[in-house]
């Protein structure tokens, strides 16, 4: 799977994982799918689809959570069939990772829940591609140890995501040296341009953003020479069911990524 998506290198692109925060419906999938497909081919960007099946993670007990759990997996499995791209979703606890693992080609592990050892091996039994995000409270050098819990419950596909570091209580920033820092450690490193973005701990239950920041923390990482970026995007932000606050406008996605190609054109001559 990681060495699918490293074809990139032979042109010099990053990949890009995308898609909606969550999975709303068939018809929203589908449609976001096709439209992230069909610009990826045209600018040669390999894409895996990104849709979470539930979300676990919400201010609130009354947030939106989901369309149902096998429902949304099978959705993830026919935008894989559909379109045939490889797909990824979020797992939350230990029994999640066979179920999920029978219609994604990536497990990706919260970044609240990176250090929990049993999820991490959990996922790597799998064989599936494993994406960590990193925790907000750790450091890019300490993503070494989720990244071996990985290695060591025998699954060598492994890519780590920064996601940005708690500044205060209700603001995130993201130390760019943290990319070249992961790259080091021998693992693919991602960029969560969106969830970078995010203002958490809100008063009114529901994370804040600042989606006008996302085409300057996308072409940054790109400058520095990110493998992967990721990023959630939705025709109707401010109507999504989840992130729409951080969300990038889909009609944005084409001219965003025509910029960040001919950034890292420019970057591989230097």
């Amino acid at each position: 799977m990681i060495s699918n998506l490293l074809k990139h290198t032979d042109s010099g692109n990053f990949f890009i994982l995308a898609g909606p925060c969550v999975i709303e419906g068939e018809e929203m999938a589908m449609s976001i799918a096709e439209h992230i497909k069909n610009v990826s081919d045209k600018l040669k960007i390999p894409f895996v689809f990104k849709g979470s099946y539930r979300k676990a993670n919400r201010s609130k007990s009354s947030s939106f959570t989901g369309i149902g759990d096998e429902k949304a997996l099978k959705v993830l499995a026919k935008v894989r069939a559909e379109f045939d791209v490889p797909v990824v979703t979020d797992i939350h606890e230990v029994e999640e990772a066979a179920m999920a693992a029978e219609y994604v080609d990536v497990l990706q592990i919260p970044a609240f829940l990176c250090r929990q050892t049993d999820l991490l091996v959990a996922a790597a039994k799998t064989g599936k591609c494993v994406n960590i995000k990193k925790g907000q409270f750790l450091s890019p050098e300490s993503m070494k140890f989720a990244a071996q819990k990985v290695v060591d419950a025998g699954n060598n596909q492994v890519m780590l995501t920064d996601r940005g570091t708690f500044f205060g209580y209700q603001d995130l920033i993201v130390d760019f040296r943290s990319i070249p820092t992961m790259q080091q450690l021998g693992f693919p490193a991602i960029l969560d341009v969106t969830h970078s973005l995010q203002q958490p701990n809100q008063v009114s239950g529901v994370s804040g953003g600042n989606p006008q920041m996302i085409e300057t923390m996308a072409r940054a990482a790109v400058a520095v020479g990110v493998d992967g970026l990721f990023l959630e995007t939705h025709p109707d932000p401010a109507n999504a069911k989840s992130d729409g606050s951080n969300m990038l406008r889909l009609d944005l996605f084409e001219p965003l990524m025509q910029k960040l190609v001919r950034i890292r054109e420019v970057v591989n001559q230097l």
